[in-house]
């Protein structure tokens, strides 16, 4: 597939941002400003911005742990600033400071919202494919998921189900190489994790998660089979993070090597060579937009650390104590 040069140049604008916007929740993220752990897909840009790319605003996203990018591609410009405010625990997030890294959710663009639980999306997701199939909508449904997601045993309920009733559901399978510290060759039998539909008769790929044009063109074939009524798609996407685990986590687990020959593959880096070298576009022009991403992530960062903490009188709201359930005693 070979997409235009206007369309490459956006997506990789894109990949930008998710890189700057991750570089800069990781710095304050290591000096003690945001709370909690961070996990971060720096490296695998390609993955969550080809998809979203394809995607229409109706379209229901479920982010998975790592999904910072996909999470800011599908907001609206002007709520990218509340996603960081949210990541930083700040009043003026998204969900008021609640949801942190790995809780967004934005109702408006049907970005579903992750949980610590690994394989509940899998379920869930199952519910708004159901209410696309139901309603006799065109929306499908985007669950994103890690290789050692594949190892609950959800993820076999929920394809057999997704499956069986033709539900318009597209599973993306991240396969960064490890699950923690855990290679994803030592914990699964395959050679390729996207075999593992087979078993269900969904049709699935191994594609290079790296490579954005791959990674669209895959996935628009998968949304077409969906918008068509033709049920659900496993993509398995190969791709590396390039930090540990979590941010701080000093992947002593990974050999030697290996990241640095991953980083040769970067995804922003691939993309940058096709539009000096097949386009024409100069260096100077995405330095221009490199940037302009910063000063942008820069604004998003000053609003969020200009922004006052959640006030504890509202500790309890959105909680469910002392609500009366009729009843019960």
């Amino acid at each position: 597939m070979t997409i235009t040069k206007e369309h490459l140049l956006k997506v990789y604008q894109d990949m930008v941002l998710i890189r700057r916007f991750e570089e800069v929740v990781e710095k304050y993220s290591k000096n003690g400003t945001i709370p909690g752990f961070i996990h971060l897909s720096i490296g695998q840009e390609a993955a969550q911005a080809g998809v979203i790319d394809t995607l229409k605003e109706t379209d229901y996203k479920f982010p998975d742990h790592r999904g910072h990018g996909a999470i800011v591609l599908s907001s609206r410009p002007e709520d990218r600033k509340t996603i960081m405010a949210e990541i930083f625990g700040k009043k003026t997030g998204i969900n008021g400071g609640r949801g942190g890294s790995m809780h967004i959710n934005d109702l408006k663009v049907r970005n579903m919202g992750f949980n610590g639980i690994q394989g509940s999306t899998v379920v869930t997701s199952l519910g708004t494919a159901f209410a696309s199939f139901y309603n006799h909508t065109d929306d499908v449904t985007v669950v994103f998921m890690g290789d050692g997601t594949l190892g609950e045993g959800t993820c076999h309920e929920s394809m057999n189900m997704a499956a069986t009733w033709k539900l318009p559901l597209i599973y993306v399978l991240i396969n960064n190489q490890y699950a923690i510290s855990t290679k994803y060759t030592e914990s699964h039998p395959q050679e390729y994790l996207a075999d593992w539909a087979k078993g269900y008769l969904v049709p699935s790929e191994t594609i290079d998660g790296n490579d954005i044009e791959v990674v669209i063109e895959s996935t628009q074939k998968a949304i077409e089979r969906a918008r068509k009524g033709e049920g659900p798609t496993l993509i398995e996407m190969m791709t590396y993070r390039w930090q540990g685990h979590f941010s701080g986590d000093p992947a002593a687990y990974r050999p030697q090597g290996e990241l640095e020959s991953w980083k040769e593959k970067c995804p922003i880096k691939q993309t940058k060579s096709k539009l000096m070298n097949i386009y024409g576009i100069s260096e100077l022009d995405l330095d221009l937009i490199q940037r302009k991403t910063e000063d942008e992530v820069e604004g998003y960062l000053q609003f969020s650390l200009a922004s006052p903490w959640p006030s504890t009188d509202d500790a309890t709201s959105w909680v469910y104590s002392d609500i009366s359930v009729e009843g019960r005693k």
